[in-house]
């Protein structure tokens, strides 16, 4: 770990336009109509359709080459976060500009500029957290965001392995206070199951870089591992963190967090019966899903999904989850999805990420209401 500034070029209007798995498997999917599933002790079957359905109410932004992470400001606006471009734009009412561009990027396959999350003391420090790819690995850097233009960054944590697939790369801050971020195992599968490297966790860090204090071993970042590619993070009203993840080429996951847990990879794709690891909630087939971004909004988890081209809402219990999809092929392939501070869901496709065919007005952040 060490502390230096990242390169940053700062604040252009953008030229564009606004409105009131990655999978290593073919990129050619069929999708039939929408599906009704449940999956209880990651056992598939089929279930009734209930409440909470998702409607396409607008389009927030459109024109944005792969956006990848979303986070809201106390001021309600939204910085998003371009993974090719290694811009960093900022949403205020329909307006889109461009704050901040990450100079050592380095984008190709899936890496790029990745994650974003903002401080839970952001009114006092002005920070905002960013996960970039660069040309030796991938690192966690933190900047002041004045309000206008975000400041030179800051390397907090380095030495994450990074390639041209499994970068992770989704960030969040929780309940406790402490920064959550989901790494991948950049296709060195062994690094998923040793404890001394980065890859293949989820890491649990102070504001400052540090790991934080409750961590299963106090010197280190590391809260669980066995993870092939973590690219979904959310915590529920109970405080629960849950985890989408992409499997090879059998099934997809949802995982329920734990502090020191180990989720398998690469010994076990899904659920495999061993008792040193943990079973995952929920599972599904990789052309189902190729699962991105969570989110916890209405009592239930959504997902989107890449490969799969669809939004799934998760109804979640303690041990079991049923699962419903919507959307099916409508938009292309759907990355992240979060909750807005007005009460609607926001969710961004990412038909411009080399996998995926684009419209003429994507990429886009859509408005989406709940009934």
């Amino acid at each position: 770990m060490r502390r230096r500034l990242a390169c940053l070029t700062v604040a252009v209007v953008l030229p564009l336009s606004a409105c009131a798995s990655e999978s290593t498997a073919p990129d050619t999917e069929t999708t039939g109509p929408a599906t009704t599933g449940t999956v209880t002790d990651a056992t598939a079957s089929a279930v009734s359709e209930v409440n909470g359905v998702p409607r396409v109410i607008g389009t927030v932004a459109s024109g944005l080459d792969t956006p990848w992470g979303i986070v809201f400001l106390p001021t309600g606006s939204a910085l998003v976060t371009e993974r090719n471009s290694g811009r960093i734009v900022e949403i205020t009412d329909g307006e889109v500009r461009e704050v901040g561009r990450v100079g050592e990027t380095l984008a190709q396959g899936e890496s790029g500029l990745l994650g974003v999350a903002v401080s839970p003391t952001f009114d006092t420090d002005r920070f905002v957290y960013l996960y970039v790819t660069t040309g030796s690995d991938n690192r966690v850097l933190r900047a002041i965001f004045d309000g206008t233009t975000l400041a030179e960054p800051e390397v907090i944590l380095d030495g994450i392995p990074s390639a041209r697939i499994h970068d992770g790369g989704r960030m969040i801050f929780g309940p406790d206070g402490m920064l959550y971020v989901a790494t991948g195992e950049a296709g060195r599968r062994e690094l998923a199951q040793d404890p001394n490297s980065l890859g293949g966790k989820i890491l649990r860090i102070t504001g400052d870089g540090e790991p934080a204090p409750g961590n299963p071993d106090p010197a280190s970042p590391v809260y669980s591992l066995g993870h092939r590619n973590v690219q979904g993070l959310a915590f529920d009203d109970r405080g629960r963190l849950w985890a989408s993840e992409f499997g090879q080429n059998d099934v997809d996951e949802l995982n329920l967090v734990t502090a020191g847990a180990n989720y398998g990879w690469p010994v076990v794709e899904g659920a495999g019966g061993y008792d040193e690891f943990v079973e995952p909630v929920l599972t599904w087939p990789v052309s189902q899903a190729s699962p991105s971004g969570l989110a916890w909004f209405d009592g239930s988890l959504w997902m989107a999904g890449l490969r799969g081209e669809r939004l799934w809402r998760i109804d979640v219990q303690d041990t079991a989850a049923t699962a419903t999809d919507f959307f099916v092929g409508e938009y292309g392939r759907l990355r992240t999805v979060v909750a807005a501070p007005d009460g609607s869901l926001w969710l961004t496709t990412s038909n411009r990420d080399g996998r995926g065919s684009p419209a003429g007005d994507d990429d886009r952040i859509l408005r989406i209401e709940i009934s």
